[in-house]
């Protein structure tokens, strides 16, 4: 990459959460699954931005704001909102886009409008020199 990537750069991932994540009672997992997922689009992000996968350094201000639960589809998004010579500050969220219902049927489900901002968090990822 011949030039430096500029904050406000997104990437967006939408994925199934299976029963098989579920850890609690009502089929809800736990925030290990949110901060995973935000490990994968800071994975793009950071190819998208510099040509390589990157490391993550850090995690502050996590926020769980509402339940993940098995049988929702979630959006992950990740926001580039500094950049230093070799570390990336991004701002993460997860948000409840659908979830089953459970009526009329078991497999019912509904798309949320507006989605259920889940959980939030910023993070700190380094790339290798550009030079």
């Amino acid at each position: 990459m011949s030039t430096m990537p500029e904050a406000g750069m997104r990437v967006v991932h939408r994925r199934y959460v299976p029963y098989s994540h579920a850890h609690y009672a009502g089929h809800l997992v736990d925030g290990a699954y949110s901060l995973a997922a935000f490990g994968d689009v800071a994975t793009e992000l950071c190819i998208r931005s510099d040509g390589d996968e990157g490391l993550f350094a850090s995690y502050s201000d996590v926020q769980f704001l509402a339940p993940v639960r098995a049988g929702d589809v979630i959006e992950i998004e990740a926001t580039l909102t500094r950049v230093g010579r070799r570390s990336r500050e991004i701002d993460f969220a997860v948000r409840v886009v659908c979830r089953g219902t459970g009526s009329p049927l078991e497999s019912s489900a509904a798309v949320l409008t507006p989605p259920i901002l889940a959980t939030t968090a910023t993070g700190v990822v380094v790339v290798p020199s550009r030079g």
